[in-house]
């Protein structure tokens, strides 16, 4: 029987399964989970996540959640996976383990609540708390740091310290891609000053193209239509009149269908 993962490619854990599937060649049939309509509260999905988030997968009759769980499963059950991905090394699968446990209550924590109090919010007229914003920037730029300078250490181009991309960095960077929807200024300052961890990103996403971007485009046409809004913004005050309030609102609405769907993600993915 066809594994089959249960997914919403608006959740950055989502993603970072479908994409390892893709990229190892495993046949697999992607169930949407639409949670902005809220399936993955529905009794049917709870029969095979009772926790009610994505992503999840179902292969012959066993049933499994929490996509470092997932990955680190799809590794060793699928024959021809490379070693790399999740090695058979111990000491090399401790280190990875050790990275994906940090990412948890580090990495993971500071993005999701820097970007939900920053841009996901207000369009959904959420009350921005800059407080909770400053502490969780400061907890992202940590973490950034702890990658740059722990992780990242020497001359290692991956988070293991190997030549090619383990199921952490790929679960790491995708969280990471999740600041696309920042405010460009806004994302420079965060990641300006972390050169390895800007080249980091683009070597794993390079080791998994096409599959990185292919299954990240739902989340770079959510940023399209953010920019289109700034941009909107910052010319009425010098067009003003109904006419550029009119435009204005009209890109409002596609704002807020996708923060609507961000933020509601960011309540239902996965915390590992």
């Amino acid at each position: 029987m066809k594994l089959k993962v249960y997914a919403d490619r608006m959740s950055q854990p989502s993603r970072a399964v479908l994409i390892f599937c893709k990229v190892n060649g495993i046949e697999f049939e992607e169930v949407k989970v639409d949670i902005s309509k809220r399936q993955q509260l529905t009794p049917e999905y709870k029969e095979i996540n009772p926790m009610g988030k994505v992503p999840a997968i179902v292969d012959g009759r066993f049933k499994l959640f929490e996509s470092h769980a997932i990955l680190r499963y799809l590794a060793c059950a699928f024959p021809g996976v490379p070693d790399h991905w999740y090695p058979a090394d111990l000491f090399k699968r401790a280190k990875i383990n050790s990275v994906l446990d940090w990412h948890h209550s580090n990495l993971r924590h500071g993005a999701v609540t820097y970007v939900v109090n920053t841009v996901l919010g207000p369009p959904m007229g959420q009350q921005a708390n800059p407080q909770a914003a400053a502490e969780a920037d400061k907890l992202l730029s940590a973490s950034l740091s702890k990658i740059e300078s722990f992780w990242l250490k020497g001359n290692s181009k991956f988070l293991a310290g190997g030549l090619q991309p383990s199921i952490a960095d790929l679960s790491l960077v995708c969280e990471i891609t999740e600041l696309e929807v920042l405010d460009v200024e806004d994302r420079i300052r965060i990641l300006g000053p972390y050169k390895k961890v800007q080249q980091w990103i683009e070597s794993t996403r390079s080791a998994t193209s096409p599959h990185f971007d292919e299954v990240h485009n739902i989340l770079f046409k959510a940023k399209a239509k953010f920019q289109e809004q700034r941009c909107l913004v910052s010319m009425l005050p010098r067009y003003g009149g109904c006419a550029a309030v009119v435009v204005l609102l009209a890109s409002v609405v596609n704002v807020v269908a996708a923060a609507a769907v961000l933020v509601k993600v960011a309540s239902y993915v996965d915390e590992a």
